[in-house]
């Protein structure tokens, strides 16, 4: 399976999904003119990555900002990992939420996402 490396850019964020590590990671800004276009991709990766997927998963989101439109993709991708978590019980999923020192808007967003996903989401603080 092919690895998806984006690199970002002042609109969209950098991405790279690793098969065979099993990290996720999107980091930066996410404004694209259009998400869905944007994170179809994304999603059509881990749809075929839960086919056979590691036994560690680990999301990364190190984001400083993202739009209302995002947050729906991001959403989204919150809701496949969960998939992945229901579809294989014995794989281990992890999702870590980064955010800046002192960002409240950040933090609080990751902490709406986890009351929405039947997931541990780890809040991390980058000092």
């Amino acid at each position: 399976m092919e690895n998806i490396h984006i690199e970002g850019s002042v609109r969209t964020p950098y991405v790279h999904f690793d098969a065979n590590s099993g990290r996720l990671e999107v980091a930066g800004r996410s404004i694209p003119e259009n998400s869905i276009t944007f994170y179809k991709p994304l999603f059509d990766w881990l749809d075929s990555y839960m086919e056979t997927p590691k036994e560690e998963t680990t999301m990364v989101f190190n984001l400083e900002y993202f739009n209302t439109a995002s947050s729906k993709c991001i959403l989204d991708l919150l809701r496949k990992l969960e998939q992945l978590k229901e579809k294989h019980g014995s794989k281990l999923v992890k999702v870590k939420w980064m955010f800046d020192e002192g960002d409240e808007d950040m933090e609080e967003s990751g902490g709406d996402f986890k009351s929405l996903i039947n997931l541990d989401i780890e809040l991390i603080e980058k000092g």
